[in-house]
């Protein structure tokens, strides 16, 4: 099944929606010990509430966790559309540094935010990862066309990074669409962006 999606990018695919039926048959206890929670003490929401606490193994593991059936599908759609292409171009293991360089810099970014603004609720799905493979397609494809989905406008990949970027940060700032992280978003990005300059310095030296 899926032939042209390389072995990586595959094996991400089948985590996610492994892990994603297991979530659905554990119920809570994968998002209160799997999901990211914020630093700092847990608040006393009640006896009917459950609340997890921030543990280091969370900064990958909530990458592999979704809120529902179109997160998930939404995710693994943009990671087979963009991550094959990257995972040819890089490789298998450059791939997965800069994958999991993106999810843990959309990890640091939303539990910086979290503290910010003193929200404590758990960040779940591969949106970091994804936003930092959106950013190397835009980079090495800069040409190639991209439909977004609403509405359905074409446009070059270099062009749909940006737009997608600025649309992230306004919801982030005015908190336009709550619930979502946006700036683990922009994380995701300069994660990737970090990467990208570290292997072009390494290269020059």
């Amino acid at each position: 099944m899926f032939p042209s999606v390389p072995p990586v990018t595959w094996a991400l695919i089948l985590a996610n929606t492994v892990i994603f039926i297991v979530q659905l048959a554990a119920g809570t206890a994968l998002l209160l010990n799997f999901a990211l929670w914020p630093l700092g003490a847990s608040p006393a929401l009640g006896p009917d509430v459950a609340v997890g606490a921030f543990q280091p193994w969370q900064l990958v593991t909530y990458s592999f966790l979704h809120g529902n059936f179109t997160h998930l599908f939404l995710n693994m759609l943009a990671l087979f559309m963009f991550g094959s292409d990257i995972e040819r171009l890089f490789g298998p293991r450059r791939y997965v540094a800069y994958y999991f360089a993106a999810v843990l810099a959309a990890a640091v970014t939303q539990l910086v935010v979290s503290a910010v603004t003193g929200s404590y609720y758990p960040t779940v799905g591969a949106s970091g990862g994804v936003f930092g493979l959106l950013l190397a397609y835009g980079i090495y494809f800069p040409r190639r066309t991209i439909v977004l989905l609403f509405p359905p406008i074409p446009m070059p990949a270099w062009l749909f990074v940006i737009v997608y970027a600025v649309i992230e940060l306004y919801l982030g700032v005015t908190g336009t669409q709550a619930g979502v992280a946006h700036f683990a978003h922009l994380g995701g990005m300069i994660g990737g962006w970090i990467m990208l300059r570290y292997w072009r310095v390494r290269r020059l030296r």
